[in-house]
């Protein structure tokens, strides 16, 4: 068995806690992954996992064998990517973990556009709005969206967005529309967890103040609290990315304009302990040129 070949097949195995999976993944039958493993570990000698009828687990010897894969396969990674640097080609695969709904609205058209120019790399997307852990979950990139970035982050801005409060026509007429944030003290809010559950950060008389609110609806992703929003169940505050097109056919509309709240930057993450690849570049690259200067009012990205 071919040695990088094996680490390979080990660090997937170990990733996903799956034989099946990554015979799945590998579009191979789960015996040649078992098999794989079992030859692995005959030839190093030692157990490297512990498998029982319903889960694997890395012994301690295969956590530590984990590692030095993981460091080894990046360095034959960057070996070769800087070879098809020196063809002007991108290739390879490029893990990238988006957030949900930015990714499904935005991120995926333009995903699709970079697939159909470098045929030769292949995009491996998770769409969550969780933090990841680009180096533990082997992650090339991920996009963010925030308002504060972590100081010690590895990062390019590539674009930027606005927060804006709406709610539907339907909603105002019944219950008025708040003409200062402390009003909305007395209004059912949607709120999006867990970024928003101090409150919503409007600029009053040129300085930061979060005004507490309360509502029946939480959620921790933007669609399902612009979709209540829609149906006139109160006020939610999101990005004006996710808005745009709301707000365009006359389904919500923008209120307490006088009071800004804030800019949110987006972000392109990368792993702070290796060598990034041309292609990652590439990609880092076009996804700036394609965001960067994006009136969100016009919708989504082309």
């Amino acid at each position: 068995m071919d040695t990088l070949h094996g680490m390979r097949t080990y660090v997937r195995v170990a990733e996903l806690g799956s034989f099946a999976a990554v015979a799945r993944q590998m579009d191979v039958a789960r015996s040649v992954i078992t098999r794989q493993i079992a030859a692995l570990e005959a030839r190093l000698g030692v157990k490297l996992i512990a498998r029982s009828t319903r889960s694997l687990s890395l012994t301690s010897a295969g956590a530590s064998y984990l590692e030095r894969c993981r460091e080894i396969l990046r360095l034959v990674e960057a070996a070769e990517s800087q070879l098809a640097e020196e063809r002007h080609e991108p290739r390879g695969v490029i893990r990238v973990s988006v957030p949900l709904s930015f990714g499904l609205h935005h991120l995926s058209p333009l995903l699709l556009d970079f697939n159909l120019r470098y045929p030769e790399v292949t995009t491996e997307i998770d769409f969550t709005d969780r933090r990841v852990n680009l180096i533990e979950e082997g992650l090339d990139l991920a996009i963010r969206i925030t308002q504060r970035l972590d100081p010690l982050a590895i990062a390019r801005r590539i674009g930027s967005g606005r927060l804006l409060a709406v709610a539907a026509p339907e909603y105002l007429q019944r219950h008025g529309e708040p003409q200062h944030p402390a009003d909305l003290a007395h209004h059912e809010c949607l709120i999006y967890l867990p970024a928003q559950q101090e409150g919503w950060p409007f600029q009053v008389d040129g300085e930061r103040e979060v005004f507490p609110v309360r509502g029946r609806m939480r959620a921790n992703n933007g669609d399902a609290l612009l979709a209540a929003a829609i149906r006139g169940l109160g006020i939610t505050v999101q990005p004006d990315f996710l808005l745009a097109a709301a707000i365009h056919s006359g389904h919500v509309q923008a209120i307490l304009g006088d009071f800004l709240l804030p800019e949110l930057g987006i972000y392109a993450l990368l792993p702070g302990n290796r060598y990034v690849p041309q292609r990652v570049r590439v990609l880092v690259d076009y996804l700036a040129e394609r965001i960067g200067c994006r009136d969100w009012s016009e919708g989504s990205v082309r």
